[in-house]
């Protein structure tokens, strides 16, 4: 386990897009179609399951390939303003120095809304606590006496991280009592095993856990948590994120800086599309439009 140190810091295009040419690639247009080809694609490594069931359905479907590279929110950004790749997934919209970026080069990054996730408090289930209430969390940050033992996040450069800062109204991340490791697999396991210790995951990986951390979530309660403000206290259910009740959630983009209608446009379409929204609706996390459903009636012919 690491510690962290003060320096480490919709609408959806459901079926076509109309896209103005907005720079010149380097890439060979002709190898890349919005449904054909290959690219790779950046992801915020706290929603990385999520991009991964929408990137297996639809390679499935359709000749192309997506490398998905999982990074910390501040380690994807700086790779995508460094042309590391053309498209990014994201827990937020890209900030006025990152669009400033981008307008000095021309460019005009189309954003796309398409799921709501949240970030989760968990505890190991030992502690026999179930609630939290968010000012304790910011009191706690701001070096204040509370009943807190720790928060421990997936990484000192993660949107959870700069989430739970901002909320907090804090630049930099105190020394004490604060600890960080590199994923959210290893947040839960620490968690798991000890007591009193507060987790800050991707709710994500709450509700599609890897093999490996299955295991582990049997000693995990997910806190339901209270605003400030409020007196009541909510659980980061699928319901409760599509009417924005609970204090942590937060809503899903996928970023493109594509100069060309490439597998980015099409794989940002088919996420907000009808297929990409029921993929989000099974998983557990809430979709930004619900799915139609289809009801057959069968009419009885009597003889």
């Amino acid at each position: 386990m690491i510690k962290i140190s003060n320096k480490i810091v919709f609408t959806v295009f459901a079926t076509a897009f109309v896209f103005v040419a907005l720079l010149s690639c380097k890439k060979d247009k002709s190898e890349e179609t919005i449904l054909t080809g290959s690219t790779s694609i950046l992801v915020d490594e706290s929603i990385f399951p999520i991009a991964e069931d929408q990137k297996i359905v639809f390679e499935s479907q359709y000749d192309a390939r997506i490398k998905l590279i999982p990074q910390s929110e501040k380690e994807s950004v700086l790779s995508f303003v460094s042309n590391k790749a053309q498209t990014i997934i994201l827990t937020r919209k890209l900030n006025s120095k990152e669009n400033n970026y981008f307008k000095n080069k021309k460019i005009k990054p189309l954003e796309t809304p398409f799921a709501i996730d949240a970030i989760a408090l968990i505890k190991n289930n030992k502690s026999k606590d179930t609630i939290q209430d968010i000012s304790e969390i910011v009191a706690f940050l701001n070096g204040k006496p509370t009943k807190i033992k720790g928060l421990v996040f997936d990484n000192a450069n993660s949107s959870s991280t700069r989430y739970l800062l901002e909320l907090a109204g804090l630049k930099n991340i105190p020394e004490k009592g604060v600890f960080s490791f590199k994923t959210n697999n290893e947040v839960i396991d620490y968690v798991s095993q000890n007591e009193g210790m507060i987790g800050v995951v991707g709710m994500n990986w709450i509700f599609q856990p890897t093999e490996k951390i299955k295991k582990a979530l049997e000693n995990i309660t997910v806190l339901s948590v209270k605003d400030k403000g409020s007196n009541e206290y909510v659980y980061p259910s699928q319901e409760n994120l599509a009417n924005r009740t609970y204090p942590l959630a937060r809503v899903l983009y996928i970023i493109n800086c594509q100069g060309y209608d490439g597998l980015g446009i099409g794989f940002a379409s088919f996420m907000a599309g009808e297929t990409g929204q029921r993929i989000i609706l099974k998983s557990g996390l809430a979709p930004m439009r619900e799915p139609s459903r289809n009801i057959r009636i069968r009419n009885k012919i009597e003889n």
